[in-house]
């Protein structure tokens, strides 16, 4: 009885084996988009901070697979296209979805 015991358990492990295995994978990948949107994330945010006229604390920026999005409010046009142009600087970035608005 022992016998068929261990057997079935290593019949559910190999059974058992890919799906968990698969999972793994999918969460791995998950992960690893995550980390590469975070670094996209904090290179556009220090490509803003590197201009004068951009205040980083007023404004959102999300990413999600490489898709940048911004957010928040400037003082001029000229700073909707510096925020989505410096954005744009950083690699891994897609593209840009500037929703930024005028004061």
């Amino acid at each position: 009885m022992k016998q068929f015991g261990c057997t079935a358990t290593l019949l559910a492990a190999l059974v058992l084996g890919p799906v968990t295995v698969s999972g793994c994978a999918s969460t791995n990948s998950q992960s690893d988009q995550a980390i590469k949107d975070a670094t996209i994330t904090t290179g556009v945010k220090a490509a803003i901070v590197g201009d004068p006229n951009l205040k980083v604390s007023e404004l959102k920026v999300e990413t999600d697979q490489g898709v940048v999005q911004l957010g928040g409010y400037v003082s001029s046009a000229d700073d909707v296209a510096a925020a989505a142009a410096a954005a744009r600087t950083v690699k891994g970035v897609k593209s840009v979805r500037n929703d930024l608005r005028l004061r």
